[in-house]
C-alpha cells in the first residue's frame, strides 16, 4: 500500500492597503499585539496617493497575496466628489467603477468603506449607533465622550504598552456585535478576516 503524503499546510497571507495615518497605526497596533498574524501593511509608509494609484496597487498585490484589503474613508471620497469641477468625473464615480471591476473579476480582494472614518469603528467599541455622522470630527467628537484622552496623532495610537487597540481589545467582541447590526462595511470585516486567520494558525500548531 503506497504511503499516503499529508498535504502541505501553508500559512494564508493577507496585504492591507490603507492611504490613511490612523489605518496604518490602527493596524500596525494590530499585528504589534496579534503576533500570529500574517499580514502586510502597504504601503508600509503611508503616502498620499490617488484613488487610481490606490487601485493598480492592489490590483497587483491581488496575484501575490491570498487575500487583499482596500479600506478607504468615504470622508475623503465625499470631500473630493464635492471638489470635483462640474462635467468631471468625481472620486465616487471612478470609485464605483473600481469596485465594479473588482467585484466582477476578483475574489480575493475586500474592500472596506469607513463611513466615515476609523473613528467609527473605534466608537462602535463603546455603543451600538447607527448614526449618520456628516464628517470625521462630529464621529471623533462623540468617542471623546467614551475615550476624553483621544488624539488623533501617531502618538497616542501607537504608545507602547497602552495602544489604541491594547486599550479597545476589552471591548472587541462588543464593536464585533454592533457592527454585524449594521448595513454597511466597517473593520468588522477585516477584524473577523483576521481572526479566521489566528485560527487557522492556531489549527496548524
Amino acid at each position: 500500500m503506497g504511503r499516503v503524503n499529508k498535504a502541505v499546510k501553508t500559512n494564508p497571507t493577507f496585504a492591507i492597503v490603507v492611504d490613511g495615518d490612523c489605518e496604518s497605526w490602527y493596524i500596525n497596533m494590530l499585528k504589534r499585539n496579534e503576533h500570529a498574524i500574517n499580514v502586510h501593511l502597504k504601503p508600509e509608509v503611508p503616502q498620499k496617493k490617488s484613488l487610481s494609484e490606490q487601485y493598480k496597487r492592489v490590483l497587483e498585490l491581488a496575484r501575490h497575496y491570498d487575500k487583499v484589503i482596500w479600506i478607504l474613508d468615504f470622508d475623503v471620497i465625499n470631500s473630493e466628489t464635492r471638489k470635483a469641477p462640474k462635467g468631471d468625473k468625481t472620486t465616487l464615480q471612478e470609485f464605483k467603477e473600481y469596485k465594479s471591476r473588482i467585484t466582477a473579476d476578483y475574489k480575493n480582494i475586500l474592500i472596506i468603506i469607513n463611513n466615515p472614518c476609523l473613528e467609527y469603528w473605534l466608537l462602535l467599541h463603546f455603543e451600538n449607533t447607527s448614526k449618520c455622522f456628516s464628517n470625521c470630527d462630529a464621529a471623533a467628537k462623540q468617542l471623546k465622550r467614551h475615550m476624553p484622552d483621544y488624539e488623533k496623532n501617531q502618538r497616542f495610537y501607537t504608545r507602547h504598552g497602552n495602544d489604541i487597540y491594547l486599550k479597545l481589545k476589552p471591548n472587541l467582541n462588543d464593536a464585533i456585535a454592533n457592527s454585524s447590526r449594521l448595513k454597511s462595511l466597517i473593520l468588522i470585516i477585516l477584524i473577523r478576516a483576521l481572526q479566521k486567520c489566528i485560527n487557522y494558525l492556531l489549527w496548524m500548531k
